[in-house]
């Protein structure tokens, strides 16, 4: 019989699933400066694949100087400039 995938993680699964560090995540938890949403169930911390995966997909850019502000489905080539 094949087992469900679990849709629910511990820290170290979540840090393998997004490719970051474990230490990343828990430090995360507590400045909340990159906003990974986790979840608390008693002392225990779960996190999402759902809300791992959305995460993931807002900070999906198309170039390295995009900060992430340009709204989907825009130009986002650069406007040809003209030298004279």
């Amino acid at each position: 019989m094949d087992r469900p995938i679990a849709r629910r993680v511990n820290t170290e699964k979540a840090a393998q699933y997004v490719n970051l560090a474990k230490a990343t995540l828990e430090k995360d938890r507590v400045t909340g400066r990159l906003g990974i949403p986790f979840a608390k169930l008693g002392r225990r911390v779960i996190y999402d694949l759902n809300d791992l995966d959305a995460w993931v997909d807002r900070r999906r850019r198309r170039h390295t100087s995009d900060d992430g502000t340009t709204p989907e489905g825009t130009n986002l080539s650069p406007s040809p400039q003209v030298y004279r």
